[in-house]
């Protein structure tokens, strides 16, 4: 498992891109017949992907980072899948996720498995773990049955679907937030005017992106902003005192994921958009 420390407020200024990169985005996060985990010190957030072939992978718990037994020891964890229909074991109970559907798993399952379905697309599944007070049921969401809102307007290319999956007001969790935003056909602006969190973190995957595509994905603090170039299926780290806005080349989707302070879906500071620099 790689360990990730995230620069400061002010350290990340004098970066190179190179550098930028490698503090904040997370690339070769699904590697076929493999499993992949990045830990983050700032609120203590596991990311990761895996995509089974024939044989499952197991989410296990790393003795040395997390000092645990098995994974979800003091841990929850949401996944969704990207990929072809898959199966994720948790506890020994098989739940089918297909396409964005995803899974909560509460504190205290001792056994994840990720499978995919014999002999047809693999899945690719796409996880995000935080610390965990309390235990939640397992509980499964389907894509079709979310909590949705539309955000935006076509003449500000930015609109789009909000999608809310595990959330205060629906399946319930310990501190994890987590849904999916798709963008409209015509729009390529997610999050303006941007925000920040002051009280918890966020990490943004973006998905549904062509091989020629990209997303200009813009971070830091809102009078000294830069940018990333992220393709499909990459995940950036926004930290509590980092704008996360974005523009792509064509339409999109992305997993969002936030933890810390509390679950309140609402709970930003708004960033005017004559203060960005």
């Amino acid at each position: 498992m790689e360990i990730r420390y995230l620069p400061t407020d002010q350290s990340y200024q004098r970066l190179t891109t190179g550098e930028i990169r490698t503090a904040f985005v997370l690339e070769n996060l699904f590697v076929p017949d493999a499993l992949s985990a990045v830990y983050c010190e700032t609120d203590r957030a596991i990311v990761g992907g895996a995509i089974p072939g024939r044989v499952p992978l197991s989410l296990l718990a790393s003795r040395k980072e997390m000092a645990a037994e098995f994974f979800t020891e003091r841990r929850e964890v949401g996944i969704v899948n990207l990929g072809g229909n898959g199966i994720v074991r948790a506890g020994g109970t098989g739940y089918l996720l297909q396409s964005f559907d995803m899974l909560y798993v509460g504190k205290g399952t001792e056994t994840i498995e990720f499978q995919s379905v014999p002999d047809e697309q693999p899945a690719v599944f796409y996880f995000v773990s935080y610390p965990a007070h309390a235990s939640y049921p397992t509980t499964l969401a389907r894509c079709g049955e979310t909590d949705r809102s539309s955000l935006g307007s076509p003449e500000t290319c930015n609109e789009r679907t909000i999608n809310r999956y595990i959330h205060k007001g629906g399946v319930k969790s310990c501190q994890l937030v987590m849904g999916m935003t798709e963008l409209k056909t015509g729009s390529v602006w997610n999050t303006m005017p941007p925000h920040t969190h002051q009280r918890r973190m966020e990490i943004y995957l973006y998905c549904g992106l062509g091989p020629d595509d990209l997303v200009v994905h813009l971070m830091g603090k809102p009078d000294e902003t830069r940018d990333v170039i992220l393709r499909n299926q990459e995940a950036v780290i926004s930290p509590s005192w980092s704008i996360h806005c974005a523009a792509g080349t064509a339409r999109y989707r992305f997993i969002w994921a936030m933890g810390g302070e509390n679950q309140e879906f609402g709970d930003m500071d708004a960033v005017s958009m004559r203060e960005l620099m």
